[in-house]
């Protein structure tokens, strides 16, 4: 575990796709590839808050902040939460250049607008809130 209670991520080889995505409460989960890009091709056409939560099975500080992510789903209703693994999504995380695990990515528009790097709750939270608008 990294010094700023993060897990360090080390991709290794490519696993197979689930053809599904599922909720969690209001954190999607995305486990299609071709749905992921569906979603993230249809966010840049909106200035809607997008919340991404690299995160892993394996990943304890990540499961530290699964009830983080699901209270700030149902206290901000106006932001997507998504969760994405980074075993099963490799392409995508690179793409973000997540090194680091939990990571989490906020975006408007299809362009990252900030981010945060560990189990940092309350800072995931003011970031999120001066995002919203």
């Amino acid at each position: 575990m990294g010094a700023n209670g993060s897990t360090l991520y080390d991709p290794s080889p490519a696993r197979p796709r689930n053809v599904m995505q599922k909720a969690t409460g209001r954190v999607t989960a995305f486990h299609s590839s071709l749905k992921w890009k569906a979603y993230f091709e249809a966010s840049k056409q909106t200035s809607k808050l997008i919340v991404i939560n690299f995160t892993a099975s394996w990943c304890g500080p990540c499961k530290y902040m699964y009830p983080a992510l699901d209270e700030f789903a149902e206290v901000y209703k106006d932001v997507d939460f998504i969760k994405i693994d980074v075993d099963e999504f490799e392409d995508v995380a690179q793409e973000f250049q997540v090194q680091a695990l939990p990571s989490f990515v906020l975006i408007k528009k299809g362009k990252k607008v900030n981010h945060v790097v560990g189990a940092k709750k309350e800072e995931l939270r003011k970031k999120i809130e001066n995002h919203r608008s």
